[in-house]
């Protein structure tokens, strides 16, 4: 998704340190040359540009990782992965799904990395998120992905005619925004999703706990689950066996995030769970 996101209540527009920080800081480089040379912002426009559209996003989406900047990081092209990624998307003609996209940055980095879009597909829950991506990148006339707006847990939604389809799922800082059982449920969709095949892969990164640990969300609104390596290891396993006996090879590994606060604190789970 890469958002790092809560319910909604009508306090969650008021910035706090944990979840809003005001100025951009340092865009790092590979950040800074997406924008400049992708989506062709002047480099003196590039700060400006993107505080403007990410204030507007708040408005809308009062969302950790848009309040602190996480969308920048554009986690795909940090995964160990990404090389493989890249190679079987560019040369072997597979399709990819970033599920929970939000500003569909990554997909923004493979087109930039020379990936056909037209093979490249997100979702994401609110419609308004995809539209203000175009906005951020500037490509609405140049991008041929396929965005769509689709709920994980609707049956009969659009979701369901790209069943068997994808080769590749990205599903970033998206599984944590669910108690266990959700969880398993985006599993088996996940597992519908992608191509019933050996070397259909998922892959992201997720906050994690040292510990797996189920806690209730501030505000009230339901809970979500943290895991580490052998909880998430443990989840695939049921999920495999519910779904007839399919096996999953799954990597995953803790690694920590100084200076994150509040909600964004802790370590990552960055994972592959790739079908056998």
């Amino acid at each position: 998704m890469d958002v790092t996101a809560v319910p909604h209540n009508a306090a969650a527009n008021e910035p706090d340190s944990q979840r809003f920080q005001r100025e951009v800081g340092e865009i790092s480089a590979g950040t800074r040359h997406l924008f400049e040379t992708y989506s062709h912002i002047p480099p003196d426009e590039v700060t400006k540009h993107i505080t403007t559209v990410r204030d507007k996003a708040w408005a809308i989406h009062p969302y950790p990782c848009i309040g602190r900047w996480r969308f920048l990081d554009l986690g795909l092209g940090l995964h160990r992965c990404y090389p493989d990624v890249l190679a079987r998307l560019k040369t072997g003609g597979q399709t990819f799904l970033d599920l929970g996209c939000a500003f569909a940055q990554d997909i923004r980095r493979l087109a930039a990395d020379g990936v056909d879009s037209t093979k490249l597909y997100a979702c994401d829950l609110r419609l308004d998120f995809l539209d203000l991506g175009y906005e951020l990148f500037r490509d609405k006339e140049s991008l041929k992905a396929t965005f769509f707006e689709a709920d994980v847990f609707a049956e009969g939604g659009p979701l369901d005619q790209y069943e068997g389809h994808f080769d590749i799922i990205q599903a970033s800082s998206f599984f944590h925004l669910f108690d266990r059982e959700h969880q398993k449920r985006v599993a088996h969709r996940v597992v519908k999703l992608l191509k019933p095949q050996k070397g259909s892969l998922l892959l992201g990164r997720q906050m994690g706990s040292w510990e797996p640990t189920e806690s209730p969300w501030r505000n009230g609104y339901g809970k979500h689950f943290r895991h580490n390596e052998a909880s998430w290891q443990e989840l695939w396993n049921e999920v495999g066996e519910e779904a007839g006996g399919v096996k999953f090879e799954v990597k995953a590994s803790l690694r920590e995030r100084p200076g994150e606060v509040g909600l964004l604190a802790g370590p990552w789970l960055v994972y592959t769970v790739e079908r056998l």
